[in-house]
């Protein structure tokens, strides 16, 4: 049995850790309208892989979400999670098995931030000691301190309840998470230390994620694959993050990802994947880290008189100098 498909061995609901996730044909059109709103959508998630929907306002991206955990009904069409179909599925017990994270969070205001996290816990009928191991476990996971359990969510920062909007996602561990936007309400620096922290515990417990946004580049951070849309839910394209800009599908396609999709590549490579310049005799003008991207590299050298960065190990050792050449180099390679 692969690490996909490690089921749960305690309490009820069992199910796999991730699991796949295939549209077919999938089409939605709302009673009255002109057009439908998905007109024929097909793609494939494998097990543990993050897939960004992106694309303009209205093109069907949170539809094609709230189809997949039956908040709205499919016109023709089927869903598939671990291989079986959703329509198969009583809704309300679907969506108890996968995790369902949005923009504005949606906590309960008048239940603490523990009595939040353990909302579909204690629907799936988990006793007292099992719920408290789990929301402990939890707020350590997303990086909240212990005396936040007792909180309610108007005491928490945006950042905070974004965090403990992620763990009640997670609290049964579903094989299967639906992101919607989940960081758009949040100032640019916290949504850049939410992107990490995903990440972060994606390695960690590997999910199944469908992720909407309509932000490019937090597609490309956080996309395993994108599913770019057009209008009516037309996939334009599907593909890696590298892949999406070295070869853009058509003119659709190249404007959304942008002019400067070159630099963007650059954002996939870090420091530490380039063979580095011997540090004896240069004159270092800043340091980063191995795992800096080569995008963030870049600015810094372009700031600071071009001229080469000291590369630091996680132990503050000095592993060598990236210069100009070098990114220039790696740029041609990709």
């Amino acid at each position: 049995m692969t690490s996909e498909h490690i089921a749960q061995t305690e309490g009820p609901g069992a199910y796999p850790q991730a699991a796949p996730l295939e549209l077919r044909n999938v089409r939605k059109q709302y009673p009255g309208a002109t057009r439908p709103a998905i007109e024929d959508l097909s793609l494939t998630v494998p097990a543990g892989e993050i897939c960004v929907l992106v694309g303009p306002s209205g093109c069907g991206k949170t539809t094609a979400m709230r189809l997949v955990n039956r908040m709205i009904d499919l016109t023709s069409g089927d869903i598939l999670l671990d291989g079986q179909s959703v329509l198969k599925r009583k809704g309300s017990e679907l969506r108890r098995e996968i995790g369902y994270a949005i923009q504005q969070v949606g906590l309960f205001p008048h239940h603490t931030i523990a009595q939040n996290v353990a909302t579909v816990p204690r629907l799936l009928g988990w006793d007292r000691g099992r719920i408290d191991r789990r929301v402990s476990e939890l707020l350590q996971l997303v990086s909240l301190p212990p005396e936040v359990a007792d909180r309610y969510p108007a005491q928490l920062s945006g950042g905070q309840r974004q965090r403990v909007g992620v763990a009640r996602a997670l609290a049964a561990d579903p094989p299967l998470m639906l992101m919607d936007e989940p960081f758009g309400a949040v100032d640019p620096i916290t949504r850049a230390r939410l992107q990490d922290e995903l990440l972060r515990l994606q390695r960690r417990v590997r999910k199944t994620i469908v992720f909407v946004t309509h932000d490019i580049d937090e597609a490309i951070k956080l996309g395993d694959r994108i599913a770019i849309l057009r209008d009516g839910g037309v996939l334009a394209q599907y593909a890696t993050p590298d892949e999406l800009l070295a070869a853009p599908a058509d003119d659709f396609v190249a404007e959304f990802v942008g002019a400067d999709r070159g630099l963007k590549r650059l954002a996939l490579t870090r420091v530490g994947d380039v063979e580095l310049l011997p540090v004896a005799g240069a004159t270092i003008a800043a340091s980063v880290g191995l795992d800096t991207s080569l995008r963030d590299a870049l600015s810094l050298l372009l700031s600071d008189g071009s001229r080469p960065l000291a590369v630091s190990d996680g132990n503050g050792v000095v592993a060598g100098l990236l210069s100009l050449e070098l990114i220039s180099q790696a740029m041609r390679r990709r």
